[in-house]
């Protein structure tokens, strides 16, 4: 999460919970909207449709360099990706949370491990976080999933945060962004995005059931063949257990 306006306090942020359905864990920003989920008995499972969607930009990297790489995410949630990208990829994984009560929340009930020389979880606002030096160019896989509680709309969603993404990443980095609520604006984002990653860089998904979108940008845009997705498409299915194949049918570049 991140802050729309410096109005925000700590007192200000919403209380975090979580209650258990089956064998599934929902995380909560006290309210009933679902802010992430965990498979209790596979903690590191990407449970919901739209956040393993999120992992897209497996499709456009070098699977045999992935633990050499670097995923970050801007909002925390229950830690799924954050935890999928640290446990299953081996990648060095860093994730942007506001909230501190998410952080711990995440440590208690969600299976989120302790930072060490992979895995660093930082307190802070994303969109002040991303724009110091350090982050610049870093960035192989960024995700970006940036609500409060009411999930109406995304908290930073304009074409100057979506510059300081591409700033993040690295000549092969991809991001991708979850777009939902009902006062968001698909096709407004699409312009913002495209504004700051150029139009021939944005994919995206058609939304879920749930009305998620998904869509992607490539700092540097490219256009693989179907068949080369499909060859990759593969190698994501057989090392990651991610539904890649039925990806493609639901993806494409926007243009």
């Amino acid at each position: 999460m991140a802050k729309k306006d410096n109005a925000n306090t700590p007192q200000d942020l919403p209380e975090v919970n979580f209650s258990d359905y089956g064998d599934v864990r929902f995380l909560h920003l006290g309210s009933e909207w679902v802010q992430g989920s965990m498979l209790r008995d596979a903690p590191y499972d990407i449970e919901l449709e739209y956040v393993q969607r999120m992992m897209a930009g497996l499709l456009f990297l070098d699977a045999e360099s992935m633990a050499k790489k670097h995923a970050m995410q801007l909002g925390l949630g229950s830690a799924a990706l954050t935890k999928f990208c640290y446990k299953k990829l081996r990648m060095k994984t860093t994730a942007i949370e506001i909230n501190p009560q998410v952080i711990t929340a995440c440590h208690l009930w969600f299976k989120l491990p302790r930072d060490d020389l992979r895995l660093r979880v930082i307190n802070a606002d994303a969109g002040a976080e991303i724009q110091k030096p350090e982050h610049q160019g870093t960035v192989d896989l960024l995700h970006v999933d940036l609500y409060d509680e009411q999930a109406a709309a995304p908290v930073l969603d304009d074409a100057d945060f979506y510059a300081h993404c591409r700033e993040l990443l690295t000549e092969d980095g991809v991001m991708t962004v979850n777009l939902f609520g009902r006062d968001s604006s698909y096709e407004q984002s699409l312009v913002k995005m495209a504004d700051a990653f150029g139009p021939e860089s944005i994919w995206a998904f058609r939304p879920t059931r749930e009305g998620n979108t998904v869509v992607m940008a490539q700092r540097e845009p490219t256009r693989p063949e179907r068949a080369d997705l499909l060859q990759r498409a593969g190698v994501v299915e057989s090392r990651w257990d991610l539904p890649a194949k039925k990806w493609l049918r639901l993806f494409k570049p926007v243009l």
